[in-house]
């Protein structure tokens, strides 16, 4: 440890040192000496070296906040804020796993950055939501995983990889939603129709709105006839004219409606 110097103190505190005053510099030395301390702590190698760690943090934040601008631009339920903190988080992680303990028999550090998948899996099985006999949320819960693995890329410094897993993530999506007949996929609409039965006309219904089956039927009875409320789902669009002229030309459909994704 560094001794003060007495002329050093003499010349910060230049009184006399009795009674209360001696208090006062034994005070100031011992400030003095930790403010030394300090200093020598902060400038050994290992300290310095804890600033590329922390620079392998920041670029995680970049390329979280790059994932996330693309997931915002389409109104998802998890935007900028939570994929720039999953990546912060991963790679934080992953610098202490890696550095903040030292392989040994005893300890396996890799372990730790392991719970990272499970901890971002949990996260993602709750953005995941079932609504209206539809799973929405599949996509953006795996956009959260794989960011935390570019975020456990940036901490273990493998920015290359890092970088170029977020533009094969940001292209991958803008790629998909793109307007192209041959990335679109098959896309299902619900409907709702109360009609009676009487003579089959239950497969008449399927046929016209080509449907395989019901999804869900509820029979009731109302007076002397047989209602039947039923719900399918139709890779054909039915525009409000189209029912309207369903509902014209087949006399036993009683209401029909038409259940539009939020």
């Amino acid at each position: 440890m560094t001794e003060i110097p007495v002329w050093f103190l003499q010349k910060a505190f230049p009184i006399r040192v009795t009674g209360f005053s001696s208090k006062i510099v034994s005070v100031a030395e011992r400030i003095v000496r930790g403010l030394l301390i300090i200093k020598e702590g902060l400038l050994t190698v290992e300290r310095l070296e804890e600033f590329k760690y922390l620079a392998s943090v920041l670029v995680a934040v970049v390329l979280g906040f790059v994932i996330g601008y693309e997931r915002k631009l389409r109104y998802k339920e998890a935007g900028i804020r939570t994929h720039t903190i999953v990546c912060v988080g991963s790679a934080l992680i992953m610098v202490i796993s890696k550095y903040g303990f030292g392989d040994s028999a005893e300890a396996d550090a890799a372990r730790v950055a392991a719970q990272i998948v499970s901890g971002v899996g949990f996260l993602g099985a709750g953005i995941i939501v079932y609504r209206k006999q539809e799973i929405h949320g599949l996509t953006t819960a795996a956009g959260v995983w794989a960011t935390a693995g570019v975020g456990m890329a940036s901490g273990a410094e493998l920015y290359i990889v890092a970088a170029g897993a977020t533009v094969i993530i940001v292209s991958v999506q803008c790629l998909f939603h793109a307007k192209w007949k041959i990335f679109r996929t098959k896309k299902y609409y619900q409907i709702k129709i109360i009609f009676t039965n009487e003579t089959g006309d239950g497969d008449k219904v399927k046929k016209i709105f080509h449907a395989e089956r019901f999804n869900r039927l509820v029979i009731e009875r109302n007076g002397d006839q047989i209602i039947y409320h039923a719900t399918l789902n139709t890779d054909q669009e039915f525009s409000s004219l189209r029912l309207s002229e369903i509902m014209t030309s087949e006399s036993y459909i009683r209401a029909i409606e038409r259940c539009d994704n939020d």
